[in-house]
């Protein structure tokens, strides 16, 4: 008999934002069992083209932005609409678990919640959304059926801070896998790029992702560093392109969202640079692992479980200006790591079954 799967809290497929995304990109369709009909609620705000199927999954949509101040009325919705059509509801983030007291006065459905990456932490938040965040969290943690971390230091979060066991489901990141020999020396002339003399990062321009330790540690080496990411979208971001896109060592990008240019900037590299310092498991830092580079992350107990302590780690730019002036450094331990444990960890087949044994 077929499971009736509901997956709310993204923006929805085809995915072309953030991690969530991705994920359900990726546990649909050729990764999914026969059994499961999944259903995936979208933001009609952001597809002008509304596909009613893809990949297998029914699309509906909820006439509200999945993000910003109208993302708590689009989780809410979502939530009511596929209580009616689904035997299991997958929640991803908890924005809108602050309904879940109220829900669960008419709802059994079973919910799955995976809470994401701790956002009451975040820098950019300020204290009464910080507040609100932690308060969804908690109600997200009490009426969950079944609590999906993404990250053990996330996992060990939930057992200390509420008592509760959680199940631990990483991201896939094999996703990337893809060839683009044909296109390669092209994208490499197009940037100025020859293969191994650059380092390469990519994120959100966000104060908590430490491009300002990066981009000051890469001034000072003289080393070559392409960067990617939203510089217009803050102050944080165009302060610091004004300071240092005129370096001659420092080349930023704003964001770019096609794949295959992205694998080949990130498949050329020496180094990989992962600044995050909040979250769980990052999935550009999965991704990143696939490409058999050395990786040089952030020290926080995110990124270290992620890469299992064999990367090579940061915490200052002094620290990381030392990893990129380490003379006869061999990094290949670290880059042999990084492509074994994404291979054994990190594959969408594997992370589709963890998540449909939950469905059970």
């Amino acid at each position: 008999m077929s499971k009736r799967v509901a997956i709310i809290g993204t923006v929805g497929v085809p995915a072309n934002y953030g991690g969530f995304e991705t994920l359900v990109e990726n546990i649909i369709g050729d990764n999914a069992s026969s059994n499961i009909v999944y259903t995936v609620y979208c933001s009609s705000k952001s597809y002008p083209q509304k596909i009613v199927q893809y990949k297998g999954a029914s699309l509906k949509y909820i006439p509200l932005q999945a993000n910003g101040s109208q993302s708590i009325l689009y989780d809410i919705f979502s939530l009511i609409k596929a209580t009616r059509r689904s035997d299991v509801i997958l929640v991803l983030g908890v924005s809108g678990c602050c309904f879940l007291p109220v829900y669960r006065f008419f709802s059994k459905k079973k919910l799955i919640i995976n809470i994401d990456g701790l956002e009451h932490r975040r820098d950019k938040w300020g204290k009464w959304t910080r507040r609100f965040l932690k308060f969804s969290e908690n109600m997200a943690v009490k009426y969950a059926d079944v609590i999906v971390s993404d990250n053990k230091g996330i996992q060990d979060y939930v057992k200390e801070e509420y008592g509760k066991e959680s199940e631990l489901i990483a991201y896939g990141g094999d996703h990337v896998l893809c060839d683009v020999s044909d296109i390669q020396e092209d994208i490499l002339q197009q940037y100025g790029l020859k293969n191994t003399e650059y380092s390469f990062s990519l994120c959100r321009i966000e104060p908590e992702n430490n491009v300002h330790v990066t981009l000051e540690a890469f001034a000072r080496s003289g080393k070559y560093l392409v960067f990617v990411g939203n510089w217009e979208r803050s102050s944080y971001g165009k302060e610091l392109y004004a300071k240092y896109n005129s370096l001659p060592n420092i080349q930023l990008l704003s964001s770019i969202y096609d794949l295959s240019v992205l694998n080949v900037l990130r498949g050329n590299c020496h180094f990989y640079i992962h600044g995050h310092s909040a979250g769980g498991t990052n999935p550009s830092l999965v991704e990143a692992m696939f490409f058999h580079k050395p990786i040089l992350a952030y020290d926080v107990v995110y990124n270290r479980e992620t890469t299992e302590g064999k990367a090579n780690y940061f915490s200052s730019e002094n620290e990381l200006l030392n990893l990129l002036n380490m003379p006869y450094a061999d990094y290949s331990a670290n880059a042999d790591a990084m492509l074994e444990i994404a291979k054994r960890r990190y594959c969408w087949m594997s992370i589709a079954w963890q998540y449909e044994n939950l469905y059970e």
